[in-house]
């Protein structure tokens, strides 16, 4: 059955007819209302409180505390000699004063739970944007516990999961940006712009924190990644060869390179290697530009080279003399092209060799009778070994008079002379069989002939060293004689 509670109030009928009403109050008006009817039949006259059945512990505790205040107020009013109608009054001022206080409190808790409620919905509707963003909505981790009896059990719940996707939020936001600061710096380097520094997270990242999302991310990043790879491989590629153009060419590197972008060379590594389009393209312009400066500079050479050699030739230079130019003599060679020694194909290079070709000429008009002569003597050996008589028309003699007369160039008669060699060479390489068989028969004839002299010779049987060594030359040389038939 339910408490009930009871009052002293004054009779409708009558002022001087007091009654007790009693009422069903509510849990958390039984003990209030209870307490207040005993102060006042206590106060009105002096009647001790009653026990109701059922009365809380807590109210007859209140009652207690009071009880030595209220004894002394009763005895206050008796010496004072309060009336009836005023120990009324006081007693109503009592009720509603006590009225108020639990009304206060009651306004409190109201505002208390109002407060819960109204946290509790903030941190719910902030859990729910935060596992949206997060992509954990459907996660039973992160929902809050609704079966809980208290609303500081809930709050306190809510709060704690708030703090954890909070965290995670923070953490998320954090991967996001690194990678998006790292897209935006490769994006940067491969258009040729500069990159910010702003780090802080996009609006659109606040709301869409997704593993998925953060996938994606991920793959682009990876993409470019990539092509900043193959690209700084193009530029190493590019930058090497226009290192080993410049080393052949005998030009400046860094100052070539500076000219199209700062950071391409070690001199300045402060600064990022550059691997946008207009650098690609401006390294590709600039290796063109080299290379067909490297193939003009060889024609220039092979031109300058190509006379030095025959001045070397026709001179007899020695090989101190050539060893300055051996290098600059490479470019004659194509297979030897791509590897040219470092600045042989640089303007002073050229000029050098070409001045070098220039003294070598003026020296051969001071010497040409002496190269005359000595192509002459060249001739004469290669027609003796054929057994044949040389041309008459370059005879020593006559070659002389023609060059100091200036009837002739030296040079018009040192090709000659070089024509004449070169036919007698081909007709000696003709003759080649058979004049290795007539120089044997020759051998064996002068082989006959000294064993004929040897076996006249009365001292040919002596003891003596030089005696055994003609015996044995004799038996050599009478099997040659042997071999004269065939021949």
């Amino acid at each position: 059955l339910p408490l009930v509670s009871w009052t002293l109030k004054p009779s409708p009928n009558s002022r001087a007819s007091w009654c007790i009403v009693v009422s069903s109050p509510t849990a958390s008006q039984h003990t209030r209302a209870t307490t207040m009817g005993e102060v006042a039949a206590e106060l009105l006259y002096n009647m001790a409180p009653l026990a109701l059945s059922g009365a809380g512990a807590g109210a007859g505790a209140e009652v207690g505390s009071c009880a030595p205040l209220l004894a002394e107020l009763r005895q206050l009013w008796g010496e004072i000699g309060k009336s009836r109608e005023e120990r009324e009054r006081m007693v109503h001022e009592l009720e509603a004063e006590c009225t108020r206080v639990y009304r206060r409190k009651v306004d409190e808790a109201t505002g208390e739970r109002a407060l819960l409620h109204q946290s509790l919905a903030a941190s719910e509707a902030e859990i729910a944007a935060l596992t949206a963003a997060l992509g954990a909505e459907n996660s039973t981790q992160f929902k809050v516990n609704k079966w809980t009896v208290s609303l500081n059990e809930r709050v306190s719940s809510a709060t704690a999961l708030l703090e954890e996707l909070r965290a995670m939020r923070a953490e998320r936001s954090k991967q996001f940006s690194d990678i998006r600061s790292e897209i935006e710096k490769i994006s940067a380097e491969i258009a040729g712009r500069s990159h910010g520094q702003d780090n802080s997270p996009r609006a659109g990242d606040a709301h869409d924190l997704t593993i998925r999302r953060l996938n994606d991310y991920r793959a682009r990043l990876s993409t470019l990644q990539k092509e900043k790879s193959e690209r700084l491989h193009k530029v190493l590629e590019h930058v090497t060869e226009v290192h080993s153009l410049c080393d052949v060419l005998g030009e400046d590197f860094i100052a070539i390179v500076n000219e199209v972008h700062p950071g391409l060379h070690e001199a300045d590594p402060g600064k990022p290697t550059s691997i946008s389009d207009t650098t690609l393209t401006r390294l590709s312009q600039v290796v063109a530009m080299l290379t067909s400066e490297k193939a003009k500079r060889a024609a220039m050479l092979r031109e300058a080279v190509v006379p030095l050699v025959e001045l070397w030739d026709l001179m007899d230079s020695p090989v101190e003399e050539r060893r300055g130019f051996q290098k600059a003599a490479a470019v004659l060679r194509p297979a030897k092209e791509e590897v040219l020694s470092s600045g042989v194909l640089s303007m002073a290079s050229i000029k050098r060799t070409e001045e070098e070709v220039e003294r070598l000429t003026r020296l051969k008009a001071g010497r040409m009778k002496e190269l005359v002569l000595k192509r002459r003597l060249e001739l004469e050996n290669i027609c003796r070994s054929m057994h044949v008589e040389p041309d008459a028309s370059t005879v020593p003699e006559k070659s002389i008079a023609l060059i100091d007369s200036g009837l002739v160039n030296p040079s018009e008669l040192m090709a000659s002379i070089d024509d004449q060699i070169a036919k007698a060479k081909e007709e000696h390489q003709s003759r080649k069989d058979i004049m290795e068989k007539i120089n044997k028969w020759l051998l064996a004839c002068e082989e006959e002939k000294w064993l004929d002299d040897h076996n006249v010779d009365e001292n040919r049987f002596s003891t003596g060293r030089t005696a055994r060594l003609n015996l044995k030359r004799a038996e050599k040389a009478r099997v040659i004689i042997m071999k004269i038939p065939g021949m």
